[in-house]
């Protein structure tokens, strides 16, 4: 059954081009607040991708600037408009930060898994909530289904156990994003539709191979994918990858991760 939750913000969105509000922003954001990148469309708005490091990543839409995975301190995050809300797939240390969540989160709404959410300071545990796979939530107003992301392959079950960790799809603008966190392709990857935009990782011995990535976009055929986490992968496999997805290469080690 699935259950629903609501995480609320303790402020308001904050549009992405406005300084209006600088006063209330962290010092690290106030000298500009825009959010560049690829723009995908929707009915009801632009949702913009904006790639930091290795897992960490940025989406925009509307007054919404939704951070996953953010780590590797507050300067990365530099001249970025600050968080409405905060996704966490699971605890491991490129996913996970709590320097980082005590320098950016403000009063931004955090949705994460139950191993997290343990993890956290008491100041940041009363804007977070934890929900498991399969789970929703409103985030500050956006939809957010909890995928299972896990290993699938014996000898690396022992990186993300069955249960631990989110994926998670957000519905912006009608259009629906899955940030798959660290994952082979679980049966409730494989069993995705309609996704726009997907972001997968790729590097052992944590994630899938790069063909396991191929055969999984082949199978449940997002509309653009953005390989992430994939460290030194080669990429080429990807090649295999069907007409029915564009498959975006970005440069996600640009800051030295």
């Amino acid at each position: 059954m699935t259950k629903r939750r609501d995480v609320i913000a303790g402020m308001a969105s904050l549009p992405l081009l406005s300084l209006g509000t600088a006063s209330f922003m962290p010092v690290w954001a106030q000298e500009q607040a825009a959010l560049d990148g690829d723009a995908i469309a929707t009915a009801d708005g632009d949702i913009i991708v904006h790639p930091v490091d290795h897992a960490s990543l940025v989406l925009g839409f509307g007054g919404a600037v939704i951070y996953a995975d953010p780590v590797g301190g507050a300067a990365l995050y530099e001249g970025l408009p600050p968080p409405t809300a905060i996704l966490v797939t699971h605890g491991h240390g490129d996913h996970f930060d709590v320097p980082t969540l005590e320098a950016i989160a403000g009063s931004a709404p955090i949705l994460t898994s139950q191993e997290v959410f343990d993890k956290l300071p008491e100041a940041l545990k009363a804007n977070a909530t934890a929900i498991a796979n399969g789970e929703e939530a409103s985030l500050d107003g956006i939809a957010v289904r909890a995928i299972a992301a896990h290993n699938i392959t014996e000898d690396r079950m022992q990186y993300h156990p069955v249960g631990v960790g989110n994926g998670y799809v957000l519905t912006l603008g009608g259009k629906q994003v899955y940030v798959a966190g660290d994952t082979e392709p679980t049966d409730d990857m494989l069993a995705l539709t309609d996704i726009t935009v997907a972001f997968l990782p790729m590097n052992l011995p944590y994630t899938m191979t790069p063909e396991q990535a191929a055969e999984a976009i082949n199978t449940f055929k997002p509309a653009v994918v953005y390989p992430y986490h994939y460290g030194d992968s080669d990429l080429a496999p990807l090649d295999a990858v069907g007409d029915h997805t564009e498959v975006r290469l970005r440069d996600w080690y640009s800051n030295g991760g």
